[in-house]
């Protein structure tokens, strides 16, 4: 199968089911320093200011701008002030709605990823090196420069190159203190690069 960009459609679609359906897909950032790319294997939804968790509970504000905006757009935010976020806009313009990456396969550019992970003397093994959402945009150098991107452009994008994520499962979300009723998390079952719980006490089901 030919590798084939996302365009702008697949990001026009209820949440829910672009969450799902990321999974993998290959998420790609080019950069001076060279390519760096991953199969996602995690992402959760966050959908509209009735959702507690998303950006949009509080009303459009210049932060959460981009969720309002155009689908297949990234927003990307720093998260208590240690970590930047890439999100993938999904649904309608003015209905903010979108998917965090969690969690990445590394494809191509792992020594560029190693290198961008090493830190105190210790360089993550392969499966680590983008497994959760603030680790793989620091393995492929995203940060507030990537904000409101274009995910059908040609720097930051996401594309299908006909790859099988294998069994999917679907539980509650992780990492947030509100909002944790809800299963929007989606990910490919036993993948070693996946950050949440994979254990079976998780409530969890097949997708």
């Amino acid at each position: 199968m030919p590798t084939r960009r996302l365009d702008r459609a697949f990001y026009d679609r209820p949440t829910l089911t672009v969450a799902r359906e990321l999974l993998g897909k290959v998420l790609v950032h080019r950069t001076l320093e060279g390519m760096a790319a991953g199969m996602i294997v995690e992402t959760e939804a966050y959908i509209g200011e009735s959702d507690p968790a998303c950006h949009a509970a509080p009303g459009p504000t210049a932060r959460n701008a981009p969720l309002y905006g155009r689908p297949g757009f990234a927003y990307v935010y720093l998260n208590y002030g240690m970590h930047y976020l890439v999100n993938a806009v999904t649904e309608a313009e003015a209905k903010p709605a979108a998917v965090l990456i969690r969690a990445l396969a590394p494809l191509e550019g792992t020594d560029l990823m190693s290198q961008r992970r090493a830190g105190k003397g210790r360089v993550p093994r392969e499966p680590e090196l983008c497994r959760g959402p603030g680790n793989l945009t620091r393995a492929l150098a995203i940060g507030p420069d990537q904000n409101r991107a274009d995910l059908t452009g040609r720097l930051l994008w996401v594309e299908d190159r006909g790859l099988t994520a294998g069994r999917i499962r679907r539980g509650p979300r992780i990492g947030i203190r509100v909002g944790t009723d809800r299963s929007w998390r989606f990910w490919v079952a036993d993948h070693p690069a996946v950050s949440g719980p994979r254990a079976a006490n998780v409530r969890q089901v097949d997708v």
